[in-house]
């Protein structure tokens, strides 16, 4: 795995997605500092975190971000990801088009670069050529050192790759997709050859299924709680077996459950650090953990075998 600028501390990427929504600006801010205290160093959000709640209309996570990040004056030492390509549709990766999201969001962030710009989604009916062309135009803009592929497959990553080999345009060097001990096919097994392949680095999302894997569902009850409980109830069923291995390793180990899916994400092909969020300096702590947790080539690959697709 190579390094890149936009990879450094502490393996983990602290999702951004809570901030404006669940956690409020205090709690988001208490995070951020206990997050930076504890030597991380790389923040994920998007611009359109968080346009589901009622009343929000996308940027309010970038907003928090950006207000830590003056408050604090540490923007040098922090490696700043977002995204773009959700508020709209094929239309938002028009050239002209990414340039102006791109500026709105570092308005909103406070800085005047990114050190990590993604194409939130791919739009397949669109010519990959230009989805390159558009992100290539960032960075030379000056304004972003790295740019990524969020939510794209093998094929179309592999042909945005080869477009911009061919051409002399920037290429991805970071993908984000959703990977995690009960959701797997989203980082498959083409995927994983082309990023140790090309040294492009995954940083997956939903390392902890959306919450799933923190042990706290297990009743029907508790999928009604919480304001993710409608996600959560998708890896239940299939969910059950990995659980159970977790809980064992746990009873070996003495880690938290959220630490062991943690450490199994760090081990896989092509993965420096996963991404998670914390609502709370508590939750943090457990995300953390997983930094200090040593799995064994067995426990390993015993939550491997764990799910059946």
């Amino acid at each position: 795995m190579s390094v890149h600028p936009a990879i450094g501390g502490i393996p983990l990427v602290l999702g951004g997605n809570v901030f404006g929504w669940t956690a409020s600006d205090d709690e988001s801010f208490a995070v951020l500092d206990a997050f930076y205290q504890a030597g991380g160093r790389m923040i994920d959000t998007a611009d359109v975190y968080s346009a589901w709640v009622e009343g929000h209309r996308g940027g309010e996570s970038e907003r928090v971000i950006g207000a830590w990040l003056e408050s604090r004056g540490v923007r040098g030492e922090m490696l700043i990801h977002t995204k773009t390509g959700m508020l709209g549709g094929k239309e938002l990766y028009e050239p002209a088009r990414v340039l102006r999201s791109l500026d709105a969001s570092l308005e909103r962030l406070r800085t005047d670069y990114l050190d990590l710009y993604y194409a939130h989604k791919d739009y397949p009916e669109l010519p990959v050529e230009q989805i390159v062309e558009a992100f290539n135009g960032t960075i030379e803009s000056g304004k972003v050192r790295e740019i990524g592929a969020s939510n794209f497959d093998a094929a179309r990553l592999s042909a945005a790759v080869e477009a911009a080999d061919a051409s002399g345009r920037a290429a991805f060097t970071v993908l984000q997709n959703e990977y995690n001990l009960v959701s797997r096919d989203k980082y498959d097994e083409d995927l994983q050859a082309l990023c140790t392949a090309r040294g492009i680095a995954m940083l997956p999302f939903y390392g902890l299924a959306a919450g799933y894997l923190s042990g706290k569902y297990r009743t029907p009850e508790d999928f009604e709680r919480g304001a993710r409980s409608r996600s959560v109830r998708a890896y239940a069923e299939k969910g059950r077996p990995v659980l159970r291995v977790m809980d064992e390793i746990a009873a070996e180990t003495g880690a938290s459950l959220p630490a062991i899916a943690l450490a199994w994400l760090v081990r896989q092909p092509g993965i420096p650090a996963p991404i998670a969020s914390a609502r709370t300096i508590e939750q943090l702590r457990d995300l953390l953990e997983f930094t200090r947790v040593q799995l064994s080539e067995d426990q390993v690959a015993r939550l491997t075998e764990s799910f059946s697709s």
